[in-house]
């Protein structure tokens, strides 16, 4: 598929949610590199979804040697998706008066899930990237969660102008995701995700099977 869809696509919102009721796993009793740098009073980044959690295991045995996954973000509550929405379209509301409410909807989810559908807050989604052997963070083209305006752009995955180097690291990252059925958010290079609405969408799934979460219940 090669338009870039946007979470604030109405075809996005059409997709019927059947919940399968399957819990949130802690990433930090298994293998996998978690990063503390979205550790808020909360510790409810450290989860996902158990068979989002499972396909990022069999994706890191696929990596080549020396090469390892770093997870950022998982599991979003739902009110803390709403302030990051709004709080960015805040944003682009001050830098375009003149754009509408949809357009400011648009620009603004495609950095930012819409709540109502975000799949951080099922659980669904995992922000990630690269390690060395040494568990250090390589370049793939852009810092984690820079905007496209900050980026200008590079953050899209299939954006050009990024070095050859950063190009091929996320190529490996997307092969190894994709192998394992995950789908990346276009807009976003570190944005995969399994079984929400954007994937049952993209993949032609007749719905999804993760739906929003509330606060606690990966406890």
């Amino acid at each position: 598929m090669n338009e870039i869809i946007l979470m604030s696509d109405p075809r996005v919102a059409a997709v019927p949610v059947h919940e399968c009721g399957e819990p949130l796993a802690d990433l930090r009793k298994g293998p996998l590199l978690v990063d503390t740098r979205k550790q808020n009073d909360s510790d409810a980044y450290f989860h996902l979804r158990e068979g989002v959690l499972e396909r990022l295991l069999r994706a890191q045995a696929l990596l080549p040697a020396g090469l390892g996954l770093l997870v950022v973000e998982g599991y979003r509550p739902p009110g803390l998706q709403r302030r990051y929405f709004e709080e960015y379209a805040t944003g682009l509301r001050a830098e375009q008066p003149a754009w509408t409410d949809e357009r400011i909807r648009s620009a603004a989810s495609r950095y930012v899930s819409p709540p109502e559908i975000a799949p951080h807050s099922a659980g669904a989604a995992v922000d990630l990237t690269l390690v060395d052997a040494d568990g250090r963070e390589l370049d793939l083209g852009t810092p984690m969660n820079a905007s496209p305006e900050e980026s200008a752009g590079a953050c899209y995955t299939g954006a050009a102008g990024i070095s050859a180097q950063a190009r091929t690291r996320r190529e490996i990252l997307g092969h190894v995701l994709t192998a394992v059925g995950l789908v990346n958010y276009p807009t976003e290079w570190w944005h995969w995700s399994f079984g929400d609405r954007y994937w049952a969408l993209v993949t032609g799934a007749a719905g999804a099977c993760y739906g929003p979460i509330r606060p606690g219940a990966h406890a």
